[in-house]
């Protein structure tokens, strides 16, 4: 695959992509939020038949703390597979506060896997190895899906992209909405401020206007990533029953604002 458009995908619809869990949230937060195994395995299965096309995907230590171990990576990677063979897998390599870039890049070493998710200004904690963690991904086949949180992450990568850091097939990236906004409450005019053009791109928010901002990013050609790492509630701030509930409720909403 070079971009987030997939073979299990409705021409002309975003893809879907589900972030479950998350690295922060726990079910102190919501008591469906996935966190064992077994939950996001449950989870991923659900979503799927809700019509999330792909997972992204945040494992636990047995604490229930962010966790980039790779044994645990790969059980859990398996498992997936296994039973949900139609949902596209993607790991994060998020830092969280807890690993830093040779961490990130042994992870990606060590799990291989087909899909990761990767932060520019994590990388560039340590802008000495990015060459390398980038041309790993390309070496091994890892698509990257560039995480940027504002209009100098998205600057940063363009300086990157020109100077052969990242390579050429390297073109996705998810556009954070309102990371830094107050009670982080996102509004769909977050995203004017991100260049968006033909390399493929796909939107995150948080708050009670998730589902209008991923929308509203839809409609000018974007694709979507939705769930409890970003957002419990719907818009009157009532809690979502699980994650499969909030990927039904984005689908209906889009099916009536895009086709």
């Amino acid at each position: 695959m070079s971009d987030s458009r997939s073979e299990n995908q409705t021409p002309g619809w975003p893809y879907i992509l589900v972030a479950p869990n998350g690295a922060r949230r726990g079910p102190s937060d919501h008591p469906r939020l996935p966190v064992s195994m077994e939950q996001i395995v449950e989870t991923a299965r659900a979503c799927f038949e809700s019509g999330a096309n792909g997972l992204h995907l945040h494992i636990r230590d047995p604490e229930g703390q962010h966790s980039l171990d790779s044994g645990q990576y790969l059980e859990t990677l398996a498992e997936l597979r296994q039973a949900v063979p139609g949902l596209e897998l993607q790991i994060t390599t998020e830092a969280a506060g807890v690993y830093d870039v040779p961490a990130q890049f042994a992870c990606l070493e060590q799990v291989r896997p087909e899909w990761a998710s990767i932060s520019v200004r994590e990388i560039a904690r340590a802008s000495e190895l990015a060459d390398k963690v980038y041309g790993l991904c390309s070496d091994q086949g890892t698509r990257v899906q560039h995480i940027l949180y504002d209009t100098e992450d998205a600057a940063l990568l363009a300086q990157w992209q020109k100077a052969g850091i990242v390579r050429g097939g390297q073109t996705e990236s998810l556009l954070v909405l309102g990371r830094y906004t107050s009670g982080q409450q996102s509004s769909p005019q977050d995203l004017d401020v991100f260049p968006t053009g033909a390399s493929p791109w796909m939107v995150c928010a948080f708050g009670t206007q998730e589902h209008a901002c991923l929308t509203y990013a839809a409609q000018q050609g974007g694709d979507v990533r939705v769930g409890f790492e970003n957002s419990l509630t719907d818009e009157s701030g009532t809690l979502w029953k699980d994650n499969a509930a909030s990927v039904s409720a984005l689908v209906a909403m889009l099916e009536r604002a895009v086709k």
